[in-house]
């Protein structure tokens, strides 16, 4: 079995969790939840040794290269850090249901990369910019930002759905109190934003010995810096202003759109970064 093979079934599985969290919602089964951080654990496992046997193919072919190079291999990397940090936030707060808004996330990051026929999965040589030891450090501290701006967007959407006054039975009642969720969708954020941080830094200094300028006004780099600006301020009026609930929730949805727009729409405009 290939790398492209693991990673397809792994594929199938994150559907498959998502199914569950989504089924325990609506059929209000928890068993269902239950058996979803199963599967999606099983998944979780079948993402990692996906990634770890594309990086030993990439050395077997002669290559040798971590598996960050391409869109394909980002997109897998991305469902892998969202799966870790979801597995993390529901072992910490015993709150299964939030599943049914950030197990989908992680499916579709993957599935986008496993059927898109204009994503390809074959592993090529590195380009000369990429050859460089802060590759690694640079994708996986952007990538841990991004996984925790998508929970957060996750959390955003959960809040904004939950009414301020749900009755007992009711379809929503089983979400957490609008109070914990505000608060997952701040702490999200703050870990977003610390590594997102890191990564633009790393990124600089990677930029400095690939092409001798800190940074460039390149596309991705212009629309990272935006994104960083926007929950800079979210956070900012977060703790000056105490803005909380569905300003938060808004801000974040926000800035999720802008990280999208960073990891796809500016791979349409020609830039340092066209190879993402």
């Amino acid at each position: 079995m290939n790398s492209p093979m693991l990673l397809s079934i792994t594929t199938f599985v994150y559907a498959f969790a998502s199914v569950l969290y989504i089924g325990s919602w609506t059929f209000k089964k928890k068993f269902l939840s239950t058996l979803g951080i199963g599967v999606l654990i099983t998944g979780f496992l079948g993402n990692t040794a996906g990634i770890l046997l594309r990086w030993i193919e990439s050395y077997q072919m002669g290559y040798g290269h971590a598996p960050f190079s391409n869109m394909y291999e980002s997109l897998v990397f991305f469902s892998w850090t969202v799966a870790a940090l979801y597995i993390f936030v529901e072992f910490k707060y015993r709150e299964r249901i939030i599943g049914v808004f950030a197990t989908p996330l992680i499916f579709l990051a993957i599935a986008y990369a496993s059927l898109s026929p204009n994503i390809a999965d074959k592993i090529t040589p590195l380009i000369p910019a990429l050859k460089s030891n802060w590759l690694i450090a640079h994708v996986i501290t952007c990538f841990l930002g991004y996984a925790g701006f998508a929970v957060a967007f996750g959390f955003s959407i959960m809040y904004l759905v939950k009414p301020e006054n749900t009755q007992e039975g009711a379809f929503l009642s089983k979400l957490p109190a609008l109070a914990v969720i505000d608060e997952l969708t701040y702490q999200m954020v703050m870990f977003g934003f610390l590594f997102l941080t890191i990564g633009i830094i790393t990124g600089a200094v990677w930029a400095n010995s690939a092409w001798g300028t800190y940074w460039s006004w390149d596309p991705k780099e212009t629309w990272s810096l935006i994104t960083w600006l926007i929950y800079a301020v979210m956070l900012h009026l977060r703790m000056m202003r105490g803005w909380n609930g569905k300003q938060i929730a808004w801000v974040s949805i926000l800035g999720f759109m802008a990280v999208l727009f960073t990891y796809f729409g500016v791979n349409l405009l020609p830039g340092l970064h066209s190879y993402a």
